[in-house]
């Protein structure tokens, strides 16, 4: 980046070479937006991207081979529920994703733990054959035995049709996950549904779609509940999309508190790094320019770059698409 500065009404700015390349100021000079953390309501685990199966358009690029993110211990999640209680945080929700969840041996153990501490907790699964095994299915039933409806299994089923879900994911995917779905509803889970908005179809369309393939097989699923089943926008790297600038929280209605990082923060644990890493969010895992220490301490003051006093500066194209402009949300 150059060293030039560039006037910019009453301040100077560094002179930008695109989108998303200053942290403080857009591509047109404009104030950069960005999001304090109001409180962490959620706080996120990635269990490590090792996945059964390899999706066409994951954007955590999870696979049978990829293990950029390794799994992360019970002893580890552990440090940062302690972390959470010395701080007094009144952390609603711990939350884990992947690559699949069920794939990490420490996955039913970090659940009770989080369980036992007053959490909440949401594990994020295709619901296959990670899931189905009869060990992880036992540990299961004893931990909805003991927290009931505070645990909440979101399954990811990308379209109410076999052959576009499996456009996605793969041949014979589908049937695993609806065996997975079919077995967590008899027994009496909490479960939810995440699909995706890249079909070119309408929300009420997809709902609909969505309403039937549930009413057939008694799930226990409110497809016009927006909590119940999130329809993720896509994700494109490389799309050209709107930066946010401080002027946009009011011209387009939203404010800084609605976002993700106002209430949320993601623990990863990358290969070759003895310590977990804290990111502002789910969907930002390998980029380091968005690291914010190895405590939650660490993170709420961090300083320089992405960062301003803690508060996370909206230098990502997923910043605008998938957050600010599609409203979506990772967090139950």
């Amino acid at each position: 980046m150059s060293d030039a500065v560039v006037e910019h009404g009453d301040e100077l700015r560094p002179e930008t070479h695109g989108k998303f390349s200053d942290p403080g100021f857009t591509a047109e000079g404009q104030p950069r937006a960005s999001v304090s953390l109001d409180a962490l309501e959620t706080l996120w685990f990635n269990t490590g991207t090792l996945c059964n199966i390899e999706c066409a358009n994951c954007y955590m690029e999870s696979s049978p081979s990829n293990d950029r993110l390794i799994y992360i211990s019970a002893q580890e999640t552990r440090d940062f529920l302690d972390e959470i209680k010395s701080l007094s945080l009144k952390t609603r929700e711990i939350a884990f994703t992947g690559g699949e969840p069920f794939m990490n041996p420490d996955m039913l153990e970090m659940a009770g733990d989080a369980l036992s501490s007053g959490h909440e907790v949401l594990i994020l699964t295709n619901a296959m054959q990670p899931m189905q095994r009869k060990r992880i299915k036992a540990g299961l039933l004893e931990l909805l035995a003991g927290h009931g409806k505070k645990l909440t299994l979101r399954v990811s089923l990308d379209h109410y049709t076999q052959e576009l879900h499996e456009t996605e994911r793969g041949p014979r995917s589908w049937d695993f996950t609806l065996s997975g779905l079919d077995w967590l509803s008899q027994k009496g889970f909490r479960i939810t549904i995440a699909g995706r908005t890249c079909w070119g179809e309408d929300e009420e369309e997809a709902r609909k779609g969505y309403a039937q393939l549930i009413e057939s097989h008694g799930w226990n699923i409110d497809a016009g509940d927006k909590a119940a089943l999130i329809l993720f926008p896509e994700m494109d790297e490389a799309e050209d999309v709107q930066e946010i600038t401080t002027k946009c929280w009011d011209i387009l209605g939203v404010a800084p508190g609605d976002i993700m990082c106002a209430t949320s923060r993601m623990v990863v644990k990358r290969r070759g790094e003895d310590k977990p890493t804290v990111l502002p969010c789910t969907l930002l895992p390998y980029d380091r320019a968005f690291t914010m220490g190895s405590t939650l301490l660490q993170a709420a003051n961090a300083q320089g770059g992405m960062f301003e006093h803690g508060a996370v500066r909206l230098c990502h194209p997923y910043c605008s698409k998938f957050c600010v402009l599609g409203g979506a949300s990772c967090s139950a």
